[in-house]
């Protein structure tokens, strides 16, 4: 098995921005560690250099389930993220050692790529609160650097979306069933919202479907306009994208059972009209849309009592 590594570079005089960009935080999305060490040869050859501030790279953030070319080791290293005095499973050693790395940078770039087809979109953490779940200060640096990832598509409610599944998903189990992890509304914390419980900010930048050829591309670019926006390099900013799609995730419709059917084959962000049928339970009953949505993050494959499919709308929040 790999052991954990981290490559840092710091330029000599000039102070600026504490990057860290890391791949394969699931194993089987491997774009992150392609666009990773794409740019560190560019670097290694000279021709990119890190004129200001700092930068580490983690182009295998699970090397357990990179080795085995699946998503997780013996658990979902993007859930519950955080260091543990007991470590039990080898990702509780992984947040060990990666935990303390995110806290000593000022901003993550964390690459993923998703299962089923569909165009690449960077999840962006909430506007700026005070509140008890996900309080943050740093909405503004995440805005200006989203509309500059390369991507057009952006969604936001990550953490607030699956704290209310958390929540139905309690009130919905009798209490004697009432002791999975899934109850607990930081098991949807993963690196990105970790990051900014510690001060910082960052992105979950999701690069296009696991084998798509384009995805490490997207990846590589993304960290590019990353470094020149941060001005840690010597480059032109990049351009905000002309015309940016802004979601916001509100629903998480959990799988019940394992006869539980999709009425299609959905790809995430396929639009469903109001009234259309989404998929069927194993008892027959029909789950149709409330109103016009997007389905995000459809799986199939799902186990019972985790997470089927999340709903998104249209939001203003990107609008100039």
């Amino acid at each position: 098995m790999r052991a954990f590594e981290s490559i840092h570079f710091a330029a000599p005089t000039a102070p600026g921005a504490r990057l860290i960009v890391t791949g394969a935080v699931h194993g089987n999305e491997t774009c992150g560690t392609v666009a990773i060490r794409r740019v560190l040869d560019d670097i290694e050859q000279g021709r990119l250099l890190i004129t200001a501030g700092a930068v580490t790279f983690v182009p295998i953030a699970n090397p357990l389930a990179y080795e085995r070319h699946q998503r997780q080791g013996d658990r979902n290293l993007n859930r519950k993220l955080a260091p543990t005095d007991e470590p039990r499973e080898f990702e509780d050693h992984i947040a060990n050692w990666l935990c303390p790395l995110l806290a000593s940078h000022d901003m993550l770039l964390d690459l993923h790529s998703f299962h089923t087809a569909g165009e690449p979109f960077v999840m962006v953490g909430p506007e700026n609160n005070s509140g008890t779940l996900e309080p943050f200060a740093h909405a503004e640096l995440e805005e200006a650097l989203a509309v500059r990832l390369g991507v057009r598509r952006i969604v936001d409610g990550w953490l607030e979306t699956y704290a209310v599944g958390v929540k139905r998903r309690i009130e919905q189990r009798a209490p004697s069933d009432r002791h999975g992890i899934d109850e607990d509304a930081d098991y949807g914390v993963g690196t990105t919202e970790y990051m900014r419980r510690v001060g910082g900010w960052g992105f979950t930048l999701e690069c296009g479907q696991h084998d798509d050829p384009r995805a490490p591309e997207v990846a590589y670019r993304a960290i590019l306009n990353t470094l020149a926006h941060l001005r840690l390099i010597d480059a032109p900013p990049p351009a905000p994208a002309p015309a940016v799609e802004a979601l916001h995730l509100f629903e998480v419709i959990d799988k019940v059972h394992d006869d539980d059917r999709f009425s299609r084959e959905w790809a995430s962000f396929d639009p469903v009209r109001a009234g259309e049928l989404i998929g069927t339970r194993h008892d027959g009953a029909p789950l149709r849309a409330a109103s016009d949505v997007r389905i995000v993050f459809p799986n199939p494959s799902g186990q019972a009592g985790q997470e089927w499919f999340y709903l998104a709308r249209n939001s203003e929040r990107f609008e100039s």
